[in-house]
């Protein structure tokens, strides 16, 4: 830094003096030149607003444009565009959840790039029903009466707690061991509050008995809520009812009973991997519950979406509540999740072709080590780099199925020339971003959460980032 001057606001650049350095360079990130202004403006004012706080050591002029140009990288970084999930992570909530399968892909561009009958019948020509087809293939995919849409699980869960626990009925039953945070801060009572629904809390955070429900109904009772534990598991000194015996106490109270599923399955779990069972939609209404709702970005395997299916009559008021427009689904995501729901109709008895389901179900031996073996023998060129393959555990993510442990494999890398924070952060910042994780004192990419067509790419930033250090 240089020493400070008597007149420190004479060393701050002018806006366009940068922006022409910057021409000149040619080697800023292609974004659009509004963005790259407004970044340099606000650099400059706060150069400025900085002196006059105090700050009088201003930096000379290539230490400002490599400050400013270090903003405008960070900007185009935090696009959305696509990265390598080598973290083991199957559905990774700050990668993106699910990813989907190229038919949906392709199916998705085709109504996003055309316009569309997405509220039009074909037969009479006239306005028709928004999502009608959608609805009826979920509703033959799940087993229920009807179902409907919207644009997540918590909205959701907002609506059937609006339609159901309202007026002078809005107490809603609900044990203390399933007041859960479904992740980011939002909370289950927190949502429940936003519906304008009372909470009943009943029982113990370990204990609730069925009489804890029945002792917690009154003249204001709408509803009676179970919450599925997906993200976490108790374990130990616990009791709770069978989700049949609530509904027969919900049946002898005349109150509607509805489980939030969040997780998604529509696939025997334990069939894909050495994992729990994760109970679907069609086995909770097969208990008897009057409505369910899960995610469809999770397990599904699908786009973000909220799924309600249940009771025909149910399902019906909540599309007629106000704020289900408010909270319905736009024509990418009815047709992102149409195809999905379509791939499971017609996988029938066989595993659906999506990629969540294939991603769970590959094989270590057969799938995941000749891929590992084949990039440590690309890599090997690299002198600076040491990499074995070393068994690992993935995760299913996502808040579902907390205790699944999947076996899985992963390039172990140890740097010799530089860190390994380094390494990690150099991968971020290739044009296809790299996420790993740190392990016992390595850098590890689990091949379970790669796609097979991103291998090449995964050695090539590899290499390039060891030709450079």
């Amino acid at each position: 830094m240089s020493e400070p001057t008597s007149n420190p606001f004479a060393r701050i650049p002018a806006v366009d003096k940068v922006l022409v350095a910057f021409e000149k360079a040619g080697d800023l990130p292609p974004l659009p030149q509004p963005l790259v202004t407004r970044l340099v403006r606000e650099a400059v004012d706060e150069m400025r607003e900085g002196v006059k706080e105090g700050n009088l050591d201003v930096g000379e002029f290539e230490e400002t444009l490599a400050a400013i140009r270090a903003k405008i990288e960070s900007l185009h970084r935090s696009r959305i565009h696509p990265v390598i999930n080598a973290t083991g992570v199957c559905i990774h909530t700050n990668l993106g959840r699910s990813p989907l399968s190229p038919d949906v892909v392709k199916a998705i561009g085709g109504v996003g790039q055309y316009y569309n009958n997405i509220e039009l019948n074909l037969d009479s020509g006239e306005r028709g029903k928004r999502g009608g087809y959608l609805e009826t293939c979920l509703a033959t995919l799940i087993g229920s009466e009807a179902a409907t849409v919207t644009n997540n699980c918590a909205a959701a869960l907002i609506l059937m707690l609006k339609h159901l626990a309202n007026g002078e009925r809005n107490e809603v039953v609900i044990s203390r061991g399933e007041l859960v945070e479904i992740g980011g801060g939002f909370r289950v009572p927190e949502i429940m509050e936003a519906s304008g629904a009372k909470l009943v809390e009943v029982g113990a955070t370990n204990k609730t008995s069925l009489a804890d429900y029945e002792n917690a109904i009154g003249p204001k009772t709408g509803m009676l809520l179970k919450v599925h534990r997906s993200n976490f598991w108790m374990g130990g000194f616990t009791e709770e009812p069978s989700t049949e015996d609530l509904v027969a106490l919900g049946e002898e109270h005349g109150l509607p009973v509805v489980e939030d599923l969040g997780s998604g399955a529509m696939v025997r779990t334990e069939e894909l991997a050495p994992i729990p069972h994760e109970p679907s939609a069609t086995e909770v209404l097969g208990r008897g519950v009057d409505l369910v709702c899960v995610s469809g970005d999770k397990l599904f395997g699908g786009p973000q979406a909220g799924i309600i299916a249940g009771r025909a009559d149910l399902v019906a008021g909540i599309k007629k509540e106000p704020f289900f427009r408010a909270l319905r689904c736009d024509k990418m995501i009815l047709t992102g999740l149409q195809e999905t729901v379509e791939t499971y109709l017609s996988a029938g008895t066989d595993r659906p072709d999506l990629p969540l389901i294939k991603m769970l179900a590959a094989s270590v031996e057969e799938d995941l080590r000749p891929r590992a073996e084949a990039i440590r023998d690309k890599l090997t060129e690299i002198e600076a780099l040491g990499v074995t393959i070393v068994e690992t555990i993935a995760r299913c993510g996502g808040g579902t199925m907390p205790k699944a442990e999947i076996p899985s494999l992963a390039l172990d890398l140890r740097p010799k020339k530089v860190s390994v924070a380094a390494l990690s952060a150099g991968l971020r910042e290739t044009n296809v971003p790299v996420m790993g994780y740190t392990a016992e004192d390595g850098y590890r990419l689990d091949l379970r959460t790669v796609f097979p067509e991103q291998d090449s790419i995964l050695s090539d930033n590899l290499l390039d980032f060891f030709r450079k250090h």
